[in-house]
């Protein structure tokens, strides 16, 4: 799809830039390279951080009122109880790829590693899904040009 708002372009490209990410983590998981997995730890703690602190919380503190305001808002309500999962998802998860990166991750803890990530896998590449299809094209129409560049503004300064 092709977006023609700030807001959407912008959103759109860290989806993009997420779904290589997991694509990469799925590989390596799928494949058992421990190697593979370990080098894929700085990036996902770095993708964890910008999407579920800064990506959600845009999505959530400014894009979800304006979809409630116009009528919106059982997709607003769905994907924030799919960022909350996520982000208990991500609390589990962040400890151990913390660990992982940091060459510390004990034998035990692999297994848990590795079914957490898959389940990020799924729960993101889902959730991205629903935003590309169905929020994304709804901001289209909801955003007028001087509302989707200050908040275009905004988001780029955070």
């Amino acid at each position: 799809m092709h977006f023609q708002r700030q807001v959407s372009q912008a959103l759109d490209a860290e989806h993009r830039s997420s779904l290589n990410l997991l694509d990469q983590l799925e590989r390596a998981l799928v494949r058992g390279q421990d190697d593979e997995l370990t080098a894929l730890a700085r990036p996902l703690i770095r993708q964890i951080d910008a999407e579920v602190a800064r990506h959600f919380g845009f999505e959530e503190d400014e894009l979800f009122p304006r979809l409630r305001e116009a009528g919106d808002g059982d997709i607003a309500t769905l994907l924030e109880q799919e960022h909350a999962d996520i982000r208990e998802l991500c609390a589990e998860l962040r400890p151990l790829l913390d660990a992982l990166a940091a060459g510390t991750l004990a034998a035990a803890q692999r297994a848990p590693l590795r079914r957490l990530a898959l389940e990020l896998v799924e729960r993101m590449v889902s959730h991205i899904q629903k935003e590309t299809m169905g929020l994304l094209p709804l901001l289209e129409d909801l955003l007028d040009e001087p509302t989707d560049q200050a908040l275009s503004l905004a988001y780029a300064a955070a």
